[in-house]
């Protein structure tokens, strides 16, 4: 049985509704699984005036945690093309873990939104899959056996390199149903990918 990491960071709730998808996904493939979140950076009373949400389920991850597991699968929303700082300062801290190597091997994943179709969810997936691999992580993203990806019904996220969602401008859009599939379908196939590396 896989051990299974879904990391990430969310501001306004979208990626938080993506991990849980990925969460459920990895579940059904038998994986122990656990949710964590990154520690928020943004001072209290901006994030209030900014509508954050600032109340969230998940337990704030520690940097020690992450060579517990099989697999990590990381999520995070994009600034200007790229991760946002709270996921970048997290992982510019595991420089411990790559010293030793604790990394190496296990499987990882990313997953993303933006507020516009055209706002870098393939560059911020980038973003996140090399940090990963200069962890020494083995990447699987959304391949298209998941039939979602070729959805020309509806504006939607996804791309082979991970799942992501569309959040527009004002956050108000939510993940659709074909995007948290996604989620959920990459969230299997990499409990399922770690299960054979690791079972």
């Amino acid at each position: 049985m896989a051990k299974v990491l879904v990391l990430y960071y969310s501001a306004y709730g979208h990626i938080e509704m993506m991990a849980k998808a990925v969460a459920e996904g990895a579940r059904e493939a038998g994986a122990t699984v656990d949710i964590k979140r990154v520690p928020e950076l943004v001072p209290e009373e901006v994030a209030r005036s900014s509508h954050f949400k600032l109340e969230q389920e998940a337990p704030i991850a520690k940097v020690e945690d992450l060579e517990t597991y099989d697999a990590i699968i990381v999520g995070v929303g994009t600034r200007y093309g790229r991760m946002a700082s709270q996921m970048a300062n997290f992982l510019d801290q595991t420089g411990g873990l790559w010293m030793r190597g604790a990394l190496n091997g296990k499987v990882g994943g990313a997953f993303s939104s933006t507020a516009t179709q055209h706002g870098g969810q393939e560059t911020t997936l980038f973003s996140i899959i090399t940090n990963l691999m200069h962890l020494g992580l083995i990447i699987v993203g959304l391949p298209y056996s998941f039939a979602g990806l070729t959805n020309m019904d509806e504006i939607t996220g996804g791309a082979p390199y991970g799942a992501t969602t569309i959040a527009k401008g004002d956050g108000s859009r939510q993940p659709s149903a074909n995007e948290l599939a996604g989620a959920k379908y990459q969230g299997k196939h990499i409990a399922e990918v770690a299960a054979k590396l690791f079972g």
